[in-house]
């Protein structure tokens, strides 16, 4: 794990940490910071558990950005613009391996206020 990597982790985090205090914190580490809903999840699938929110995790080959929400949420997914959809891996999961640029974190901040705006409407949080 090239030792970069810690600096995008560190670039990463307060994305999220923005939202620590509607969510709760289930890991907190130097490898990943992951958030979840403070109450049971109102989907019986998840056995009343918090819901995965969002997390950032430092892998060996990149950073990875992943939020939960865009993956429930196409028109989200749509606003994503193709700078950082690049970025993108699977439907949920964004991956760095340098400091994102202004613009990408940006997006980023946007896309996880888009979805914590949309959970709390929902109810979710």
């Amino acid at each position: 794990m090239p030792s970069a990597f810690a600096e995008v982790f560190a670039s990463l985090k307060p994305v999220l940490a923005k939202h620590e205090k509607s969510l709760a914190v289930k890991a907190d580490t130097p490898v990943e910071y992951t958030l979840v809903t403070k109450s049971p999840s109102p989907f019986p699938q998840h056995k009343k558990q918090p819901m995965y929110f969002a997390s950032v995790r430092l892998g060996k080959a990149y950073v990875s950005f992943h939020l939960v929400p865009i993956y429930m949420n196409p028109p989200l997914v749509a606003s994503i613009p193709p700078a950082l959809k690049k970025h993108m891996q699977g439907k949920a999961c964004f991956n760095f391996k340098t400091v994102p640029e202004a613009a990408l974190k940006n997006e980023l901040k946007r896309l996880t206020a888009a979805a914590f705006e949309e959970w709390r409407e929902k109810k979710w949080l």
